[in-house]
Protein backbone atom coordinates (compact mmCIF):
# COMPACT_ATOMS: atom_id res chain seq x y z
CA UNK A 1 0.00 0.00 0.00
CA UNK A 2 1.02 3.33 -0.94
CA UNK A 3 2.96 4.98 1.98
CA UNK A 4 0.57 8.67 1.98
CA UNK A 5 -2.29 6.04 1.78
CA UNK A 6 -1.75 4.87 5.04
CA UNK A 7 -1.52 8.55 6.56
CA UNK A 8 -4.30 9.98 4.80
CA UNK A 9 -6.98 6.48 5.99
CA UNK A 10 -5.57 6.72 9.43
CA UNK A 11 -5.98 10.24 9.90
CA UNK A 12 -9.44 10.56 7.93
CA UNK A 13 -10.79 7.62 10.54
CA UNK A 14 -9.48 9.60 13.18
CA UNK A 15 -10.92 12.55 11.96
CA UNK A 16 -14.16 11.15 11.04
CA UNK A 17 -14.56 9.90 14.86
CA UNK A 18 -13.13 13.02 16.69
CA UNK A 19 -16.27 15.02 14.76
CA UNK A 20 -18.67 12.26 15.58
CA UNK A 21 -17.52 12.29 19.08
CA UNK A 22 -17.56 16.39 18.92
CA UNK A 23 -13.93 16.34 20.11
CA UNK A 24 -12.10 17.18 16.95
CA UNK A 25 -10.76 20.45 18.81
CA UNK A 26 -9.06 17.96 22.05
CA UNK A 27 -7.83 15.73 19.32
CA UNK A 28 -6.61 18.34 17.15
CA UNK A 29 -4.60 19.64 20.32
CA UNK A 30 -3.77 15.94 20.99
CA UNK A 31 -1.98 15.57 17.47
CA UNK A 32 -0.10 18.71 17.65
CA UNK A 33 1.37 17.07 21.06
CA UNK A 34 1.58 13.46 19.12
CA UNK A 35 3.67 15.23 16.28
CA UNK A 36 6.11 16.84 18.75
CA UNK A 37 6.35 14.06 20.42
CA UNK A 38 7.71 12.34 17.36
CA UNK A 39 10.24 14.48 16.49
CA UNK A 40 12.37 13.44 19.24
CA UNK A 41 14.72 11.71 18.34
CA UNK A 42 14.11 8.81 20.92
CA UNK A 43 10.79 8.86 20.35
CA UNK A 44 11.51 8.26 16.52
CA UNK A 45 14.01 5.43 17.63
CA UNK A 46 11.30 3.92 19.66
CA UNK A 47 8.64 4.18 17.10
CA UNK A 48 11.34 3.06 14.06
CA UNK A 49 12.86 -0.17 16.16
CA UNK A 50 11.57 -3.56 14.60
CA UNK A 51 13.62 -4.96 17.88
CA UNK A 52 10.88 -3.45 20.12
CA UNK A 53 7.86 -5.06 20.94
CA UNK A 54 4.53 -3.65 20.30
CA UNK A 55 3.04 -3.95 23.76
CA UNK A 56 6.19 -2.69 24.98
CA UNK A 57 5.90 0.23 22.36
CA UNK A 58 2.50 0.89 23.35
CA UNK A 59 3.12 1.18 26.92
CA UNK A 60 5.83 4.01 26.33
CA UNK A 61 3.51 5.94 24.07
CA UNK A 62 0.89 5.78 27.02
CA UNK A 63 3.77 6.90 29.57
CA UNK A 64 4.50 9.79 27.54
CA UNK A 65 1.30 10.75 26.52
CA UNK A 66 -1.86 9.96 28.71
CA UNK A 67 -1.81 13.00 31.13
CA UNK A 68 -2.04 15.18 27.97
CA UNK A 69 -4.00 13.66 25.22
CA UNK A 70 -8.08 12.59 25.27
CA UNK A 71 -8.72 8.71 25.93
CA UNK A 72 -9.85 8.63 21.97
CA UNK A 73 -6.17 9.52 20.90
CA UNK A 74 -5.24 7.12 23.11
CA UNK A 75 -7.16 4.21 21.82
CA UNK A 76 -6.46 5.60 18.52
CA UNK A 77 -2.39 5.34 19.21
CA UNK A 78 -3.06 1.58 20.60
CA UNK A 79 -4.93 0.79 17.19
CA UNK A 80 -1.82 1.58 15.12
CA UNK A 81 0.68 0.04 17.09
CA UNK A 82 -1.70 -3.17 16.75
CA UNK A 83 -1.25 -3.08 13.08
CA UNK A 84 2.00 -1.96 13.45
CA UNK A 85 1.67 1.25 11.48
CA UNK A 86 3.58 3.31 14.40
CA UNK A 87 6.17 4.51 11.90
CA UNK A 88 3.67 6.22 10.10
CA UNK A 89 2.40 8.28 13.24
CA UNK A 90 4.50 11.65 12.29
CA UNK A 91 2.59 11.34 9.17
CA UNK A 92 -0.92 10.54 10.49
CA UNK A 93 -0.27 13.41 12.76
CA UNK A 94 0.82 15.97 10.11
CA UNK A 95 -2.13 14.69 7.81
CA UNK A 96 -4.95 15.11 10.64
CA UNK A 97 -3.75 18.87 11.57
CA UNK A 98 -3.78 19.71 7.58
CA UNK A 99 -7.63 17.93 7.36
CA UNK A 100 -8.70 19.95 10.45
CA UNK A 101 -7.34 22.87 9.62
CA UNK A 102 -8.87 22.69 5.87
CA UNK A 103 -12.33 21.62 7.72
CA UNK A 104 -12.40 25.15 9.68
CA UNK A 105 -11.60 27.02 6.80
CA UNK A 106 -7.93 27.78 8.13
CA UNK A 107 -5.03 28.21 4.82
CA UNK A 108 -1.09 27.75 6.14
CA UNK A 109 0.96 30.26 5.25
CA UNK A 110 4.52 30.51 5.53
CA UNK A 111 6.76 33.99 5.38
CA UNK A 112 10.27 33.70 5.06
CA UNK A 113 12.40 36.43 5.86
CA UNK A 114 16.04 37.55 6.76
CA UNK A 115 15.39 38.58 10.18
CA UNK A 116 12.32 38.16 12.45
CA UNK A 117 9.01 40.18 11.55
CA UNK A 118 7.39 42.66 13.38
CA UNK A 119 4.38 41.68 15.03
CA UNK A 120 2.38 44.50 13.19
CA UNK A 121 3.69 43.69 9.26
CA UNK A 122 2.72 40.35 10.49
CA UNK A 123 -0.71 40.87 11.50
CA UNK A 124 -1.11 42.95 8.22
CA UNK A 125 -0.05 40.57 5.54
CA UNK A 126 -2.45 38.30 7.90
CA UNK A 127 -4.74 40.16 6.87
CA UNK A 128 -4.06 40.81 3.49
CA UNK A 129 -4.08 37.16 2.51
CA UNK A 130 -7.33 36.38 4.49
CA UNK A 131 -8.78 39.41 2.25
CA UNK A 132 -7.26 38.13 -0.79
CA UNK A 133 -8.11 34.66 -0.51
CA UNK A 134 -11.25 34.89 1.72
CA UNK A 135 -10.11 32.66 4.41
CA UNK A 136 -8.89 32.56 8.12
CA UNK A 137 -4.70 32.51 7.86
CA UNK A 138 -1.99 30.64 10.16
CA UNK A 139 0.63 32.12 9.40
CA UNK A 140 3.78 30.61 10.24
CA UNK A 141 7.13 32.74 10.29
CA UNK A 142 10.38 30.91 9.25
CA UNK A 143 13.88 32.87 9.44
CA UNK A 144 16.58 32.47 6.35
CA UNK A 145 19.47 34.51 5.97
CA UNK A 146 19.74 33.33 3.37
CA UNK A 147 17.65 35.45 1.19
CA UNK A 148 19.46 38.21 2.18
CA UNK A 149 16.14 40.66 2.87
CA UNK A 150 13.02 41.17 1.14
CA UNK A 151 10.69 38.02 1.99
CA UNK A 152 9.43 34.88 -0.04
CA UNK A 153 5.72 34.17 1.14
CA UNK A 154 3.64 30.85 0.23
CA UNK A 155 0.04 30.50 0.64
CA UNK A 156 -1.81 27.25 -0.52
CA UNK A 157 -0.04 27.03 -4.64
CA UNK A 158 0.71 30.38 -4.92
CA UNK A 159 4.31 31.57 -4.29
CA UNK A 160 5.75 35.23 -4.20
CA UNK A 161 9.32 35.68 -3.99
CA UNK A 162 10.72 39.03 -3.91
CA UNK A 163 13.31 38.54 -1.50
CA UNK A 164 17.44 40.05 -2.43
CA UNK A 165 18.53 36.55 -3.60
CA UNK A 166 16.05 36.09 -6.18
CA UNK A 167 16.37 39.88 -7.26
CA UNK A 168 20.27 38.66 -7.41
CA UNK A 169 19.74 35.35 -9.18
CA UNK A 170 17.42 37.61 -12.28
CA UNK A 171 20.17 40.16 -12.20
CA UNK A 172 23.55 37.39 -12.90
CA UNK A 173 21.23 35.78 -15.39
CA UNK A 174 20.44 38.62 -17.21
CA UNK A 175 24.68 39.33 -17.23
CA UNK A 176 25.20 35.94 -17.86
CA UNK A 177 23.24 36.52 -21.15
CA UNK A 178 24.67 39.30 -22.69
CA UNK A 179 27.50 38.89 -24.79
CA UNK A 180 30.24 41.69 -23.11
CA UNK A 181 32.99 40.96 -25.52
CA UNK A 182 31.62 42.95 -28.70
Amino acid sequence: MNLSKISVRYSRALFNSAVEKKLLDKVYQDMIFISGLCSLPEMKEVLDSPIIVPSKKKDILHKVSEKYVEVITLSFLDLVVKNGREIFLPAIARQFIHVTKEYYGITESVLTTAVKVDDKIKKEMTDLIAKIFKTKVDLKEVINKDIIGGFVLRVEDNYIDASIRNKLRKIEKELKGYNLSA
